[in-house]
């Protein structure tokens, strides 16, 4: 089937909300940053990412990109991306063999730099595809998953090659985790499940940026929000900000709706299902399926009622207690919904562009390891979207500046 002008639609479509990494690419394809490179990807395969294949293909990189979710892929973007020249390994619903094997077809281009979500790609690179790892000279991660295994193998002296860590700008935390994350996985909930949140109490387990964000779009909404932490201080900033902490224990027995947002594995697990109500609902906005055990809730259930609304599935236990999780567990905002807005990933995206050219310049003199993202990058970012905006800010003038970076001046 030719879906090729339907995926051209919503590339266009997205691209009027993304100025900022339209105006790079435009920039691009005047400077050349990535004239003759190699670029494997494995990213959420949508009409934003398209975006930034296209501001990359214009820098002259040629670019061989897979999924990093196979329920996020958009069948009619990835078909559009082809007849722009760019190999695209994905296709909508594929199972984990599949998921693998495209990942593979993706490296199979010998790319000079690489790109990733969650760290799969990064990873299959120094277990499998290891004849490869001598001519890749950097990466990016975009995920705090991706940069969590990251620095693990960087601690371990496993990582090979240099990778810019996304994730970690204050744009991307603060524009990308916490305000898109928030507004994308209550979106994607309650397309899912079409429920009523106000009232209702929402259980948010991780009070990071992304779990930040989650807890104030439900309380806005008018739900009661319970946070489960395991590390003091952010567990502390939650209570300060007016949000009930609780272990998770305590919380599964009060809980209507239980959001997992936290980069680890069996957050919730049999003990919890085992005592959550009737009717509670499970999603996961974390990067992996691993956040819900789902393999003990196949185990506990008596019977399981698959797609009961779409991204839906119910499983009753032995006592007739009902329990709905969303998208198979996997990422709710990406899999029910349509992931985080244009505008959002304008900034991510602008920022991974830049990372990639700055990455393409630097990387020789790069040792393996997990670098920041240059402060300078960040600026502009932010700088470019509110000029996008028209919206301008102040300017120090000099006595400022050289109050600021002087000692010598007191009260």
């Amino acid at each position: 089937m030719d879906l090729s002008a339907s995926g051209e639609r919503q590339i266009s479509w997205a691209a009027r909300s993304m100025p900022v990494l339209t105006a790079i690419g435009e920039r691009f394809s005047l400077e050349r940053p990535l004239d003759g490179l190699k670029i494997a990807a494995c990213l959420h395969v949508t009409a934003e990412t398209a975006v930034l294949m296209g501001a990359l293909k214009a820098g002259g990189a040629q670019i061989a990109l897979a999924a990093s979710n196979p329920l996020s892929t958009q069948d009619d973007v990835a078909e559009a991306l082809r007849g722009y020249g760019i190999a695209v390994h994905a296709r909508a619903g594929v199972d984990r063999a599949a998921y693998y094997r495209h990942i593979h077809q993706a490296l199979d281009l010998a790319p000079d730099l690489v790109l990733d979500d969650g760290c799969d790609l990064v990873n299959i690179l120094h277990t499998e595809r290891t004849d490869l790892l001598d001519g890749v000279s950097g990466g990016c991660e975009e995920t705090t998953t991706g940069i969590i295994r990251l620095r693990q193998m960087a601690a371990e002296d496993a990582l090979r090659f240099p990778v810019v860590a996304v994730n970690d700008t204050r744009t991307k935390r603060m524009f990308d985790n916490r305000y898109g994350t928030g507004q994308s996985t209550l979106d994607g909930i309650m397309r899912a499940t079409n429920t009523m949140l106000a009232g209702r109490t929402v259980v948010v387990a991780g009070f990071g940026f992304c779990g930040r964000g989650v807890a104030e779009r439900a309380k806005g909404f008018g739900a009661r929000v319970i946070v489960t932490e395991i590390d003091a201080v952010k567990a502390l900033d939650a209570t300060l900000q007016g949000y009930e902490v609780r272990p998770m224990a305590q919380a599964v027995l009060l809980g209507d709706l239980f959001v997992t947002v936290t980069g680890n594995r069996d957050v919730i697990r049999a003990e919890h299902l085992a005592a959550m109500k009737d009717g509670a609902i499970l999603a996961n906005a974390g990067h992996f399926d691993v956040e819900i055990d789902v393999r003990a809730l196949d185990e506990l259930a008596s019977e399981v009622h698959r797609g009961v609304r779409p991204n839906t599935d119910e499983y009753v236990m032995p006592d007739g207690r009902r329990l709905l999780l969303l998208a198979e567990g996997r990422l709710v905002n990406l899999t029910a919904a349509e992931g985080h807005p244009a505008a959002v990933m304008d900034m991510s995206f602008s920022a991974q562009a830049l990372a990639v050219a700055w990455l393409a310049g630097e990387r020789a003199g790069l040792e393996p390891g997990v670098y920041d993202v240059p402060e300078e990058i960040d600026h502009e970012v932010a700088r470019l979207k509110l000029a996008a905006a028209g919206i301008g800010i102040d300017v120090l003038n000099p006595e400022q500046e050289d109050y600021l970076h002087s000692w010598r001046v007191g009260s």
